[in-house]
């Protein structure tokens, strides 16, 4: 649009403006928030269609409840409870209208109708209680009251929701975090946004890459320069330690930037040394199935903010950063440096090997399987 990165967030979040004349002007955001979340536990549309289809063509209620998977209560309270008030029927979509007008909405908080309360609550805030410390202070401010002792979920709804508890809009300022609006919490089985696709989980890599028994099995990642605006990919082979380096030019590390770099790379190793790859879950790998299908591996990802799974690559990354230190720019390096840096890693004697080197180690592992 050609604005300024600020100007696109005061549309996007709403903003108020003071005119000339004092007179306060406030636009609402220009996207609109989605529909809120229902759910699982409710019946949905396409759960209706099946229960009226199935009902209609003469089965039980258990049955119904069967091919749902549902409990046979819920069913028959479904039918009983969401009838079309005019025929008398069970109308699929007329159901889920009066469900959806029959769930609860949120109502008042206890802290607007209650002033010594909302008080209570704000005087604490402006000493920077946090709002788990003021519901551990209500049941002794108020023993013989319990319907004054309130959750600390409570008390922040209330501050990033005015309407809701009757407390002044600036008070979100004197909690640590300083934010004005809430950060989401997501679900611990739903998917990020953003996150890769048709991802085949660490979990399911063949036994002999755990044990390091055989060679060909690598773990990759990227380590980023300044700001994340530069990167060097980096391969390790867990047998032998052995490190490829990734030249990204421009510092670049899109999807296609990494595919390109690592298939070039790995397209050089012999394919008995292509057994499978661990990565984590950055983006830059977004088009895994591409690499594995060019290089005939299969790829690998690690848990969520679990380094730990990738040991080799963790620690030749903290090598890495004595040749290219955290804050820099990573652009400046040309492919020729990466390649002496790699070679000066691999030919350095590692006591987990005994004191051989990686490619020393590597080139025993072609000719025989050995272990350490």
């Amino acid at each position: 649009m050609g604005v300024n990165p600020r100007t696109g967030k005061r549309w996007r979040h709403g903003r108020t403006i003071t005119s000339g004349r004092g007179v306060r002007l406030h636009y609402p955001p220009v996207i609109a928030a989605g529909k809120p979340e229902v759910s699982a536990r409710y019946l949905s549309e396409d759960e209706r269609v099946r229960i009226a289809d199935l009902h209609r063509a003469g089965h039980a209620v258990r049955a119904i409840a069967t091919e749902l998977c549902r409990s046979p209560a819920t069913v028959s309270r479904e039918l009983r409870r969401n009838r079309d008030p005019d025929c008398g029927g069970y109308r699929p979509f007329t159901a889920q209208r009066l469900a959806a007008r029959r769930r609860a909405r949120p109502g008042r908080g206890k802290l607007v109708g209650d002033g010594v309360l909302r008080a209570f609550v704000a005087e604490r805030l402006g000493k920077r209680w946090s709002p788990e410390q003021i519901s551990a202070a209500l049941p002794g401010e108020f023993p013989d009251d319990p319907e004054r002792h309130l959750v600390h979920e409570t008390i922040y709804q209330a501050i990033y929701r005015p309407e809701l508890g009757g407390l002044r809009r600036d008070l979100p300022k004197v909690l640590r975090s300083g934010r004005r609006r809430r950060k989401p919490h997501r679900r611990p089985d739903a998917r990020r946004a953003g996150s890769l696709v048709e991802m085949t989980m660490i979990d399911q890599r063949p036994a002999e890459a755990i044990d390091r028994a055989v060679a060909g099995h690598w773990e990759g990642d990227l380590i980023t320069g300044a700001a994340n605006r530069s990167a060097i990919g980096t391969l390790v082979e867990r047998n032998s330690r052995f490190t490829i380096l990734l030249h990204l030019p421009g510092g670049r590390h899109t999807a296609e930037d990494v595919r390109d770099a690592l298939v070039a790379a790995m397209a050089q190793v012999p394919a008995a040394l292509r057994r499978s790859l661990t990565w984590d879950q950055g983006k830059e790998l977004a088009l895994h199935a591409e690499i594995a299908q060019a290089l005939g591996m299969p790829v690998f990802f690690c848990e969520p903010h679990s380094p730990w799974q990738r040991p080799s690559n963790e620690n030749t990354n903290g090598l890495l950063r004595q040749y290219f230190p955290k804050g820099t720019d990573l652009r400046v390096h040309r492919a020729e440096t990466l390649a002496a840096v790699a070679t000066e890693l691999n030919e350095r004697p590692r006591k987990v090997l005994g004191w051989d080197t990686p490619t020393v180690w590597l080139g025993v592992s072609l000719r025989a399987p050995r272990r350490r």
